[in-house]
Formats: structure tokens, sequence, C-alpha cells
């Protein structure tokens, strides 16, 4: 009895790439899309055009549209295609083995002015469509929750560097450093203000460590 021929595999690499390809085609179109008109605005049959596909590719590719810009906002803030978790990022790795605390800033700082510049017009089109639709605004809390609790955790590690300035606690020290690394306070100075991204980023880590560092910590 002939045994049974295995199927070839030696096109599943090449399936795998242009799917890969197809994904970054439908979200790159997706973005511009939602950036210039919208979320509300734009349809997926729009994006499947921009994109150059079918609309029913962009369904089985990614999903429906909540979905979609979930993966717009996940690959802005990762810089890769999809979610990455935030010790996986090459970042946050170099900022928790650096032991001086000024640099530790400065570090983020540049982290911060290359996601918002990715970042910053997705989500305040985010912010915008949250307000009639669900589950995006879901996705806005989910994000500020998530950077919140990252930042409590960034406030910790400096505060082990013994650098923090006895009159802010960690928690005051999250805060400050949340709410100047959001997409709002980058569009203000930089997109409304006119500021280059690299005035911002140099204003972050001037700012950070003035604001967070004591006195005696060394530049």
């Amino acid at each position: 009895m002939a045994k049974p021929v295995k199927p070839r595999s030696y096109h599943a690499p090449r399936r795998a790439e242009a799917a890969a390809r197809t994904r970054r085609s439908i979200a790159e179109a997706a973005g511009r899309l939602f950036v210039e008109h919208g979320y509300n605005a734009v349809t997926m049959a729009q994006i499947a055009a921009e994109a150059g596909v079918v609309a029913d590719t962009v369904y089985a590719a990614i999903g429906p549209k909540p979905v979609l810009f979930r993966l717009l906002i996940e690959r802005a803030i990762s810089g890769e295609d999809g979610a990455v978790t935030p010790l996986e990022r090459d970042y946050v790795r170099a900022m928790r083995a650096e032991p001086d605390a000024r640099e530790k800033l400065a570090i983020y700082a540049r982290a911060v002015r290359r996601i918002q510049t990715r970042l910053a017009p997705l989500f305040l089109a985010l912010q915008a469509a949250a307000i009639s639709e669900p589950e995006l605004a879901q996705l806005w809390r989910e994000i500020s929750e998530r950077r919140a609790a990252n930042m409590r955790l960034l406030a910790t590690d400096l505060a082990a560097t013994g650098s923090l300035r006895v009159d802010i606690s960690v928690e005051q020290a999250a805060d400050i450093i949340w709410s100047m690394n959001a997409a709002e306070y980058y569009d203000l100075l930089v997109q409304q203000r006119g500021w280059s991204p690299e005035r911002f980023e140099a204003w972050l880590i001037d700012a950070w460590q003035r604001l967070l560092l004591s006195d005696a910590d060394p530049r």
C-alpha cells in the first residue's frame, strides 16, 4: 500500500509573508484615512480601496473596524506590527538597566518622542470617536490606565535610585510623567505650537529632571 503523500509546505513562508504585507498595507491605509477624515467618516470599503484589496480581505486579515483601530493604536505604541508588552520594548530594558535617574528619564523622553510621532494623530482620532463608539471608549480608557500603571513602575524605579525629590511621592511623580507623555500634550506643543519633535524631547528631558529629581543628583 502506497504511503500517503504529505502536502508540500515550502509555500507556507511565502503565504505568511504575503499575509503580513496585506495586513501592513491595510493598517497603513486605515491609519491615513482615520487621521485625515476621522473614525466615523471612514468605511471599511474605503479602507479596502485605499489598500488595494476587497472589503472581505480587510475583515479576513484583521477584523471589523474597532479591531482594526485597536491594531493601529498598538502598532503606533510598539513600533511593530502588533502589540508588544512593556518589558519586551528596547527602551524599557535600557531604562531598567540604567542606574542613573537622569539618564532613565532621557531614555524615556526619546522613546516618547518616537512613539508620539506615530501615536498622537491616531490617539486624537480615537478620543473623538470614543464619544459615540463604546468599543473605542473602552480602548481609550484601557490605554490611559495602562499608561498610568506603567508610569507608576517608572516612578518606583526612579525612587529606587535615591534621586527622586523627597517632597514628591511616587504617585505624584507617576502622575507628572503620565500627564506630560500624553498624546494631547505632544499635540499641543508640536502640532499646535509648531515645536519640532526634537525640541519636544529636549523639553521633556529638562522638565522631568528639574521637576522630579533632587538637586543633589549629579548632572
